[in-house]
């Protein structure tokens, strides 16, 4: 099959989509359903009416995923925002869902992004953003993931490791994004730690518990950011970051470290100081040494600079920032935020002003430019 010439009626296909009423992010991934449907059909039975047959098919596949979110909609409305404690309750089949959509026929990387979409009910663009890679590049991965199992019978489940990572994922963009999830994936990992015996799975749930507690204080009413030093610690859950602590030292207490227990153990030390003045940075310093140890995560060392900047001084946070990639996602608000507490409100300020026009979401660029402005404030006074 020419699949170019295939790909030549995605733009009309796409435009009939639109029309009819669906969001172009949704129309898009709709389309490339179809076309994968296309590959896999069309050699044993192709259709009279090859653009017809795409749009039938490819809008069947648009309402199929509308029907989908709307379902897991009314599932994460039937709990409440703030996960109840103790014991999952009856499982649901969405877990289920996630260790068969990580089949052994794709890669981790591929089974995690397709889980995302299709279970989690990501985007495309919220997916790339989490792996930090181009749009274009993770729509055609989740592409060759569903034209890979398009044949397969979902009869082999997929490893714990898989899907511990997609319950992270969905969680983080639940936490910090366009979409409300967190509390779904709280409840997800819930009942994986119900069925799994796993330190991981329980660290896992731990570092989701210990952060949630601190949901409330993250935002003003009017919705703008919160940074953490200056959270409200009376509104932070003390019930939840008493569970996460307690499911995190059981968990350490195996010595089998992962790095969801080292992740879990730095949001602990947060939430266990009284104030951010006692925050035991340097405890903090080595547990992100093991982390990075155990991830060899760009990210993970960007967040130790900051750590380092805190127990050592600014200058040495600089010094650590200074070997990694200054493309790297929030790098320069982190160098916004050493110059800052080193005394340079100049660079500082160019920095936050610079931060604040490639943040991911509106909460974080409106952050940004209030503290540009600020500092630009305070040295013109």
């Amino acid at each position: 099959m020419d699949e170019a010439l295939l790909r030549s009626f995605t733009p009309r296909v796409l435009g009939i989509l639109v029309r009819r009423g669906a969001d172009f992010a949704a129309a898009e991934d709709a389309v490339q359903d179809a076309l994968v449907e296309a590959i896999r059909v069309w050699p044993a039975d192709p259709p009279r009416d090859a653009k017809g047959w795409l749009v039938t098919v490819a809008w069947r596949k648009f309402l199929d995923q509308a029907r989908a979110d709307s379902a897991r909609r009314r599932r994460e409305d039937r709990h409440d925002e703030q996960p109840a404690p103790g014991p999952a309750p009856a499982a649901d089949d969405t877990l289920q869902l996630y260790f068969l959509c990580a089949h052994p026929s794709l890669t981790p990387a591929a089974a995690t992004a397709l889980t995302l979409r299709a279970v989690g009910g990501l985007t495309t663009r919220q997916i790339a953003q989490a792996y930090l890679v181009p749009e274009a590049t993770m729509a055609q991965r989740i592409s060759r993931a569903k034209r890979t199992v398009s044949g397969v019978r979902f009869d082999q489940p997929g490893d714990v490791a898989t899907v511990v990572r997609v319950l992270y994922l969905v969680f983080n963009e639940g936490y910090s994004g366009d979409v409300d999830l967190a509390a779904e994936a709280i409840r997800l990992t819930r009942q994986l730690a119900a069925r799994i015996d796993h330190p991981e799975v329980a660290g896992l749930l731990a570092l989701m518990l210990l952060h949630h507690a601190r949901r409330a204080a993250r935002t003003e009413p009017d919705g703008s950011l919160v940074p953490l030093a200056e959270q409200d610690r009376g509104r932070w859950d003390t019930g939840l970051i008493a569970e996460g602590i307690r499911i995190l030292q059981a968990a350490l207490a195996r010595d089998r470290l992962g790095e969801f227990q080292a992740q879990a153990a730095i949001a602990a030390l947060h939430a266990d100081a009284p104030t951010a003045e006692e925050t035991d940075w340097v405890q903090i310093v080595e547990w992100y040494d093991e982390l990075a140890r155990l991830t060899d995560s760009p990210v993970v060392r960007l967040n130790r600079a900051v750590a380092v900047g805190e127990a050592d001084g600014p200058r040495a946070g600089l010094a650590a920032l200074a070997g990694l990639d200054a493309a790297l996602p929030r790098h320069t608000a982190v160098a916004a935020y050493l110059h800052e507490r080193d005394g340079d409100l100049a660079t500082a300020a160019r920095l936050y002003a610079e931060a604040a026009r490639t943040a991911p979401n509106l909460a974080e660029r409106d952050h940004l430019t209030r503290r540009a402005a600020r500092l630009n404030t305070h040295r013109r006074a």
